[in-house]
Formats: C-alpha cells, sequence, structure tokens
C-alpha cells in the first residue's frame, strides 16, 4: 500500500504529464524512488500503454537532461538496441512509452542492494554476449557525427587530463587515503593503461539501466544522462564490480569478437578505474552537497566522517 506521500507524489507527476496533454491516471500507478536524478512513476494512459514519467530532483539534471535528449535522437537513428523516445521533454517532466524488457536488477532501498530479474552467479552466456554486442556498436559509432548531433566529446589525453585534475579537487576538498592516492597516481602517470582513443559510452552502465527479454537477451539501454564521447572502459566497471575480473574477461572476448576496439592492458585499466570510482562518488556529492552523499563519498575515498 503506497502511502499518503507517495500517493501525493504520483498526483503531480501524473498532472504535469496531463498538463501535456497525455491522458495518463494516477489509478494504479507506480512510484519508483531509487533514482539519484529523477523520481520515476510508470503510469497507463487510456489506452493501456505504460509510460515513464521523470521528474527531476534537481535544476542540475534539467541541463544534463537537455544533452541526454539530444544523445537519444542521435542512438536511435543509429543504434540498434532500444532506447527510449522522449515524446515529452520540459525543464519539470520527461515522459516516454515503457519499453519493452525488464531491468536486469532493480534496487531495494532499504536493504541498499539490488534485486536480480536474471541469473547473475555467473551471468548467462546469453546476457554477456549480446551486452558485448551492443557495447561493440555503441562504442564504434562514428565520433563525428556524435559531436555534430550535440553529445560532448572528449579526447584521450582530455580525459586522461581531466581525470588527474578531479582527484587533485576531490583530495582538497574532502581528502583520500594516503594507499588510495598513491594507486591513482601510478595509474594515471603509466601510459600503458590509456587508450589512445576515445568512443561513444553509456556512461552509467549498471543493472537497473540494462534492459533483458527472451533468454536474458541485452535489447535495449535506459538513462543516457551520462552518455558521452569518452574512455571506453568506463563502461565495464559495473560489470567488473559485479561480476568480477574472469567474467569482465569473458564479456571483453565477447566484444572483441563482435568489433570492439580492445588494447593490451584493457582490463587492468578497467582495474584501476573501478578503484578510482570514489571520484565518480565524490563528484557527484560535491554537485548535491548533501550529507548523506558526502558521507558515502569519505567512505569511498577511505576518510573518517565526523
Amino acid at each position: 500500500m503506497t502511502n499518503q506521500n507517495e500517493k501525493k507524489l504520483i498526483t503531480e507527476i501524473v498532472g504535469l504529464a496531463r498538463n501535456q496533454g497525455l491522458a495518463v491516471h494516477s489509478e494504479n500507478a507506480q512510484l519508483n524512488e531509487t533514482g539519484m536524478d529523477f523520481q520515476v512513476v510508470f503510469a497507463e494512459d487510456d489506452t493501456g500503454m505504460s509510460w515513464v514519467l521523470r521528474k527531476p530532483r534537481r535544476s542540475d539534471v534539467v541541463d544534463r537532461a537537455a544533452s541526454e535528449g539530444r544523445t537519444l535522437a542521435f542512438l536511435r537513428a543509429n543504434l540498434t538496441a532500444d532506447v527510449p523516445d522522449w515524446n515529452i521533454h520540459t525543464p519539470e517532466l520527461i515522459a516516454y512509452p515503457m519499453l519493452e524488457g525488464t531491468p536486469a536488477a532493480g534496487i531495494d532501498l532499504e536493504q541498499k542492494q539490488y534485486v536480480w530479474n536474471m541469473n547473475h552467479q555467473p551471468p548467462s552466456d546469453g546476457f554477456v554476449h549480446t551486452l558485448a554486442e551492443i557495447l561493440a556498436e555503441l562504442h564504434g559509432m562514428d565520433q563525428t557525427s556524435a559531436g555534430q548531433s550535440g553529445i560532448e566529446v572528449i579526447m584521450p589525453e582530455n580525459f586522461r587530463k581531466m581525470t588527474a585534475e578531479s582527484m587533485v579537487d576531490v583530495k582538497n576538498k574532502l581528502g583520500v587515503s594516503k594507499q588510495l592516492w598513491e594507486r591513482w597516481q601510478t595509474w594515471i602517470n603509466d601510459d600503458a593503461y590509456w587508450p589512445g582513443f576515445s568512443a561513444l559510452i553509456h556512461g552509467d552502465l549498471h543493472p537497473p539501466h540494462i534492459l533483458i527479454g527472451q533468454n536474458e537477451h541485452v535489447t535495449g539501454l535506459l538513462d543516457w544522462t551520462e552518455a558521452k564521447v569518452a574512455d571506453p572502459a568506463k563502461d565495464f566497471i559495473f560489470f567488473q564490480m559485479l561480476f568480477g575480473e574472469e567474467e569482465t574477461a569473458r564479456l571483453l572476448e565477447y566484444y572483441d569478437r563482435a568489433g570492439g576496439r580492445i588494447w593490451a592492458k584493457m582490463q587492468e585499466h578497467i582495474s584501476e578505474m573501478q578503484a578510482a570510482y570514489p571520484l565518480e562518488v565524490a563528484k557527484f556529492a560535491l554537485q548535491t552537497q548533501q550529507e548523506g552523499h558526502i558521507k558515502m563519498a569519505l567512505e569511498a575515498l577511505g576518510v573518517k566522517s565526523d
């Protein structure tokens, strides 16, 4: 049973959609609060079609959503996997027809863990194979065309420079453990790890953003807020965090076979990028300035919070 606050929020978000001429209903609508950037309601219209209604949590999300909209327009024209088709895009609301498929996992907010909708220990061959194919296709897209469509393009040397600058900024503002800092510096200063090319990446490829269909085959990808042309290793971090290095080696083997571009120290680079993931947590916390996010960042950075 939804509580009063949830009902109120559902009514508000459904009202925003109805104001835009979308005839969705509050009855049987479901609220999803797991996203960091959006509050989401799943609701049906008069014809029984299911819609995803996204309300930005903060003003900084609105600017990034404009970028996401441009990315989706490019992807719908170029990627074979399903991606959202925004019918409504205002500063207050984004709405699109729900895609077919089921997220690979949901999130239990109380337990702070994934609730899986697939085999994941280990993931099935069908899942790994189709994910590899989609990533190879995505990463192989023409960067010039992506840039011309308004997608941010970061050259390899700039991505590395920006990562180094983020390390210093986070160290100055929040601190970082000596052990982690030394590991980061070894990685950032060793050319062997770093690719000499960029690729169009999803940028936030964790299980709730991966849609699966029959036989756990990947059918589509959601939430392209972090998409840009940057270091392709970033799209393998969550996979390795969840499934380990051995499974990542299997994914990379399929990715290579599907035409993905790999380099000698790619998997080691993914491991070091994983060790630097606290940077992402810290940058997000510095952006939101929310106490819970700051605490989470300090923990990830190995810094004792008061």
